[in-house]
């Protein structure tokens, strides 16, 4: 089972989300204990810059080029992915935050769990070849 392309797959996606939640995270925290912005727009901000390397990671270690995709349509599916795992994660860290009183921290984590397997399998399903 560990063997089975599909989970080596996973594997590498796990590891590459792994870093580039150490940015988001590091961003975030920076962001709000540094510069004392909001947390939305904040995680807006990490968010975003996370999803950068992220592409650059996936599209390079995780995911094979689609033939009969050309970059330029591969990038902006990815970021139309991108941007509803945004809206995902916003919605997350709102009511996490504002309504039910989490620590931003935490909400971070338990959003970034909850975003990770949206991405994942929209991503397979319209990147992967």
């Amino acid at each position: 089972m560990l063997y089975k392309p599909s989970t080596q797959q996973f594997a590498k996606f796990a590891a590459v989300g792994i870093i580039s939640f150490a940015v988001d995270w590091l961003l975030l925290v920076l962001l709000v204990e540094g510069l004392r912005c909001d947390y939305l727009l904040a995680t807006t901000v990490s968010f975003l810059a996370s999803v950068a390397l992220n592409y650059a990671l996936s599209m390079r270690y995780v995911f094979d080029h689609r033939d009969d995709m050309s970059r330029k349509r591969e990038f902006t599916i990815f970021a139309i992915l991108s941007a509803v795992g945004l809206g995902l994660n916003d919605v997350f860290m709102f009511v996490g935050v504002t309504m039910l009183n989490i620590a931003y921290q935490a909400m971070k984590v338990i959003a970034t769990f909850c975003v990770t397997w949206y991405n994942f399998f929209s991503r397979k399903k319209f990147l992967a070849s």
